[in-house]
């Protein structure tokens, strides 16, 4: 009798190398993107040492590159947000290391505390800002790296239409270590 039940395997599967697949130096899928920003969230002293905070502007700093990709750190003080913006052609996975920030979107907003994480496709139309009294620190990871950030007004919510803003000029803030959520 054959049934799913009755499938067996015969000695040690690892033991036969052209069924696994090589590890990656990098990452190339959404859930490998999201694993990285959970390994470097989980490695509090690559990170928390870097971390400024600006009462005048939000503070940035590139963490990482790869090929295709980069990684964001991104400090957040109570009240400062990123105004509601995309990312161009670029899909990300947005962390929350430490603190609290609210994202909103057209169809949601949400309450984000650490250890949250939301990823989006091209062209995904939000809005970050820290709404609580504590400082917060969020990591980001843009693939391909982000390039453009297209800034909307609320009425627009949902359109991809606005102003184009190069990523440079948004992003770094007069430094070449700044980018935005």
């Amino acid at each position: 009798m054959n049934s799913d039940s009755d499938l067996q395997i015969a000695g040690d599967i690892l033991e036969v190398p052209h069924l696994l697949q090589p590890p990656r130096e990098h990452p190339s899928t959404v859930a490998e993107f999201a694993g990285l920003a959970r390994s470097i969230a989980a490695d509090r002293a690559r990170w928390a040492p870097l971390v400024q905070y600006d009462a005048t502007s939000r503070w940035y700093h590139r963490l990482h590159t790869g090929p295709g990709y980069e990684v964001w750190l991104l400090s957040w003080v109570p009240g400062q947000g990123s105004g509601l913006h995309d990312h161009g052609r670029s899909s990300g996975v947005l962390t929350v290391l430490d603190g609290a920030l609210t994202e909103r979107a057209e169809r949601a907003t949400r309450a984000l505390s650490a250890g949250a994480q939301r990823v989006f496709a091209p062209g995904y139309v939000h809005e970050v800002v820290n709404d609580t009294l504590e400082p917060a620190v969020s990591l980001h990871v843009y693939f391909p790296g982000l390039t453009e950030m297209p800034m909307l007004t609320p009425s627009r919510l949902g359109s991809a239409a606005g102003t184009t803003v190069s990523a440079c000029a948004t992003h770094c803030g007069g430094t070449a270590d700044a980018v935005t959520a």
